[in-house]
């Protein structure tokens, strides 16, 4: 294999096999594909780290493919088939289109991002998933949290997990406080990786007032983090952020407020099992706040009268008090926003 493409995860003698039964030895090896390395505290990090885990959990080898960029990665599809992946997971939405020809050619399962109309049984599963109750509980803290009374949503381009997310962020921020202003701002139709221009983009909301900043960007998110770093607020005082999927919280300089952290390992356990049981590609997968697949990072930057008021709101919508539904379509989201700005 190319020198990206990594084993971890050792491969183990699955009990089945022992006992002679033909469904245990049905997935030896799975296969995840990253756009970037596996190092972005983000999407990439989690997705890798959650198949390690997942394949470890099973006693399966996991093969990691990552930073192959956003283009062509059929030749790396094939590579990865004649490898012997029983499961490729195709972990960017830049490759939902490759990855299912790939599977009808050769005949092996994948798993695509952002498309749930291409399941097909046996053949491709969809994981679109969305963090939107974290993020609702996110738009509420920086409103109660917002000096400036402005807050400000920038992403690395309009995927249905940052859309959902998005709408979800300004939903809790106006049911928080229907006076605080979100500004939406959009680096560019798949800026994942462009951290200059996610810097650029974070200083101009800053400068429209906004003192927290929600930042959906992968790779673009340490410009984002950099931005609020080195500018000040309008009154002169910090600018803080939060996050998604990840935890920067081991490189902070003091100004991660928190996170909406995803946990995708038990999508992928729930893949490998589904592969097993014959049931893989009847139905996508999803997280969310009751498995705690969905958490709200706390930090210290958390005054702990306002966590507390965080976690009762999460509980409302665990028991069904609060409902918050994902919008995925970035004409949606963007219509959404114009409206709130009015």
């Amino acid at each position: 294999m190319k020198n990206h493409l990594v084993k971890g995860a050792a491969a183990l003698l699955l009990t089945g096999l022992m006992f002679g039964t033909a469904s245990a030895a049905e997935v030896k090896t799975i296969a995840i594909l990253t756009p970037e390395e596996g190092t972005d505290f983000g999407w990439n990090q989690q997705g890798v780290d959650a198949a390690k885990a997942a394949g470890e959990a099973a006693g399966v080898e996991v093969i990691v493919a990552q930073g192959l960029g956003y283009g062509d990665v059929r030749p790396t599809l094939r590579e990865l088939a004649e490898e012997g992946a029983d499961l490729m997971i195709a972990h960017a939405s830049g490759y939902n289109t490759a990855a299912p020809e790939i599977a009808k050619e050769l005949n092996v399962p994948v798993a695509i991002v952002d498309t749930p109309s291409a399941l097909t049984p046996g053949l491709i599963t969809d994981y679109t998933l969305s963090g939107h109750q974290g993020a609702y509980l996110a738009g509420r803290m920086a409103a109660k949290m917002s000096r400036s009374k402005t807050v400000g949503i920038v992403v690395s381009g309009e995927p249905p997990s940052w859309n959902s997310q998005s709408a979800a962020f300004a939903e809790g921020v106006k049911a928080e406080d229907a006076d605080v202003k979100v500004i939406y701002a959009v680096i560019g139709p798949a800026a994942y990786s462009d951290a200059a221009g996610g810097k650029r983009v974070t200083e101009s909301v800053i400068a429209a007032g906004a003192d927290i900043i929600f930042g959906q960007g992968n790779g673009s998110s340490f410009g984002m983090l950099q931005a609020v770093e080195t500018t000040k607020a309008a009154d002169g005082g910090k600018v803080m952020f939060i996050d998604v999927i990840g935890d920067k919280s081991s490189i902070d300089k003091g100004y991660l407020l928190s996170s909406v952290v995803w946990n995708i390992e038990p999508v992928y356990a729930a893949m490998i099992a589904d592969l097993k049981a014959d049931t893989f590609g009847n139905s996508g997968y999803e997280i969310g706040l009751k498995d705690d697949s969905v958490n709200l990072l706390k930090t210290p930057q958390i005054p702990d009268d306002v966590w507390a008021e965080i976690q009762a709101l999460r509980q409302e919508i665990i028991d069904g008090g609060i409902t918050v539904e994902p919008v995925f379509e970035a004409t949606d989201v963007r219509a959404m926003m114009s409206d709130i700005q009015e």
